[in-house]
């Protein structure tokens, strides 16, 4: 794949978690979250975008979005659990996704928050209409995702490389 065509990455919060008696990082989706992941797997389904490869933390509650919500796609892309996305910084997000191969036109981010909105926010110097605005006044909820396209390497993202293109929440 060139690198002057144009790739997307898209940052998908998991779905509501519940609060029970376990680590963070062993927290299960609460009964919503397990309602709005196939939805935003749906919306994501009507993005059109391929997805060649999706980045998704080990966290229970993102491994639990994940596989409710690919279920919704039309086709199931490679997916890597890694452990350096949860409790990542936005610093890590990035070294993370400039890793990524060029061989990958489209990228998918399954994590938490901040660190979701703040990639989405730092990557995006520029946005359709009102969408980042929109997108730093809603926040980023559970289930939301936000869609940055930009043109150039994986290794080349940085602060500002793209244009937001898509924001979904579940529940505006």
């Amino acid at each position: 794949m060139s690198v002057d065509t144009p790739r997307r990455i898209v940052l998908l919060r998991h779905a509501k978690a519940d609060w029970p008696q376990v680590s963070d990082h062993e927290r299960p989706l609460a009964d919503r979250g397990r309602q709005d992941a196939p939805v935003a797997g749906r919306r994501l389904a009507e993005t059109g975008i391929s997805f060649d490869l999706a980045l998704c933390s080990t966290a229970i509650r993102t491994r639990e979005t994940w596989k409710l919500a690919v279920t919704e796609l039309p086709h199931r892309p490679k997916t890597v659990y890694e452990d350096r996305m949860y409790e990542a910084s936005l610093g890590e997000l990035i070294a993370l996704v400039n890793e990524t191969s060029d061989d990958v036109g489209n990228l998918l981010l399954i994590g938490h928050n901040p660190g979701m909105h703040a990639l989405a926010d730092a990557l995006s110097g520029e946005s359709e209409g009102d969408l980042l605005p929109q997108m730093n006044r809603r926040g980023f909820p559970t289930a939301a995702f936000a869609t940055v396209e930009f043109t150039g390497s994986w290794k080349s993202v940085e602060h500002g490389v793209g244009r937001l293109v898509g924001f979904w929440m579940p529940h505006p």
